[in-house]
Parts: C-alpha cells; sequence; structure tokens
C-alpha cells in the first residue's frame, strides 16, 4: 500500500471508529533483529498530553505483546483496509509464542521510518510511537461497576502512552 508522510495536524481519522469498529494492528519489538510481535487492538486513543501528539495502547500481562512493549522503547499501529479484517481478527485470536502468526495472516512486516519496531506494507496508516508513559490500572479506582465485568482474571491492563514520532498514510487519510 502506498502511504505518504502525514503530520498529527492534518490526520483525519474518525478516532472512535478507528478503534472500535476497524481495529488496529499494535507491534512492539525490534524489526532489524527480528524479536518482534503483534496484536489487535480495539481501546486505545489518540491526542495530545504534555504538548505531544500521542496514542495510548491498553495490553493485558498474559499477552505476549505485553513482553515486547515492556522491553522495547517503540511501538507502532497500523491500520488496513477491509479486506485485511480476517487477518486482523486471526493476529488477535493467536499467540506469537506459538507460530509465526503475522506469516499466518499474509502480512509483510517492513522497517518503519524512525522507530525500531515494524510497520506492514499492507497497513493503509502507520503511526510511530516512543514510550514516554505506562501505568497499570487500578481495579480500585474503577468508578463504575460494571468495568468490573472485563475482568473476570484479574488480568488488569497496563496502559503504555507513546509520543507520535511518525505518520504514513494514503489518501483516505488527508
Amino acid at each position: 500500500m502506498q502511504r505518504t508522510p502525514v503530520s498529527p495536524e492534518d490526520l483525519h481519522i474518525r478516532v472512535y471508529d478507528l478503534w472500535e469498529n476497524d481495529w488496529l494492528l499494535l507491534t512492539a519489538g525490534d524489526f532489524p533483529s527480528g524479536k518482534f510481535n503483534a496484536m489487535t487492538v480495539s481501546w486505545g486513543s489518540i491526542g495530545s498530553l504534555w504538548g505531544k501528539p500521542y496514542a495510548q495502547v491498553f495490553i493485558r500481562p498474559t499477552r505476549y505483546t505485553y513482553e515486547f512493549c515492556n522491553q522495547y522503547d517503540t511501538f507502532t499501529l497500523c491500520a488496513f483496509p477491509a479486506p485485511y479484517r480476517k487477518a486482523l481478527s486471526l493476529i488477535g485470536s493467536r499467540s506469537g509464542k506459538d507460530a509465526d502468526k503475522i506469516a499466518q495472516a499474509g502480512l509483510t512486516p517492513q522497517a518503519a521510518a524512525v522507530v525500531a519496531a515494524p510497520v506492514f506494507a499492507e497497513a493503509s496508516l502507520a503511526i510511530e510511537c516512543r514510550k514516554i508513559y505506562w501505568a497499570d490500572l487500578n481495579p480500585a479506582n474503577f468508578l463504575d461497576e460494571n468495568i468490573h465485568a472485563h475482568y473476570p482474571n484479574k488480568d488488569y491492563h497496563r496502559t503504555f502512552y507513546g509520543e507520535i514520532l511518525h505518520i504514513s498514510a494514503t489518501e483516505s487519510f488527508r
């Protein structure tokens, strides 16, 4: 997919729709060394924090990608056209510990423009981030009792905040 650089100010997205309905592929690790993993995510945010454009992602400690996000300084978020929904579903339902789920999904990892974590050739949007903060969700702070239903196994998410360093996108995001 042909993407070109776009500034955060010129990026046009429907934020809720992007996370809730389209999903994103979160990838952390180091592409040059071949040590990286990806997972499908549908919780997160994109905005401005501390005077920087940022993306926020949530990862349960039981996910293999959690290890990579803790160990490496960068991560990427990629959006894909509708025909790749099945590939994102496959990646979201399997562990990278057991098999090469990225290859099974038919996706092509490639070097990102400025971070070590890879992006994907098939992506229509690639957001490259450097971690700037993390925090673990604390159930004592849940103000809505219904939130507890998301954690029957008490595997509370860790949130990672990443400064957006580079964005590349197709025309549909301009």
